[in-house]
């Protein structure tokens, strides 16, 4: 079992930046890969980015390709998402998740999530 719980959203103006962090439960966050999603007003969630157990590899939307980054500190049982260059689209509620098969990009692969926190870019 890992319980998951993000921090770091607020309202930011568009271009600028925030950091979210996850922070993980249990002694086997280093045997998961993690993941971001973000779910938007009256949208479906959709995949952000996600890292492997390792950090050693990272997947991207293309919607954020280059100006998000995740990471994470398998010491400190957290994963983080630093978000460049925020546009009012990338406002959402933003998910971390868990996934004992290894890294994805779909909601269903996921096995563990977080409660979420608000991200709000304004214009």
């Amino acid at each position: 079992q890992v319980q998951l719980v993000e921090s770091g959203g607020g309202l930011v103006q568009a271009g600028g930046s925030l950091r979210l962090s996850c922070a993980a439960s249990g002694r086997t966050f280093s045997s998961y890969a993690m993941g971001w999603f973000r779910q938007a007003p009256g949208k479906e969630r959709e995949f952000v980015a996600a890292i492997s157990w390792s950090g050693g590899s990272t997947y991207y939307a293309d919607s954020v390709k280059g100006r998000f980054t995740i990471s994470r500190d398998n010491a400190k049982n957290t994963v983080y998402l630093q978000m460049n260059s925020l546009k009012p689209e990338d406002t959402a509620v933003y998910y971390c998740a868990a996934n004992v098969a290894g890294t994805g990009v779909e909601v269903y692969e996921y096995d563990y999530w977080g409660q979420g926190t608000q991200v709000t870019v304004s214009s």
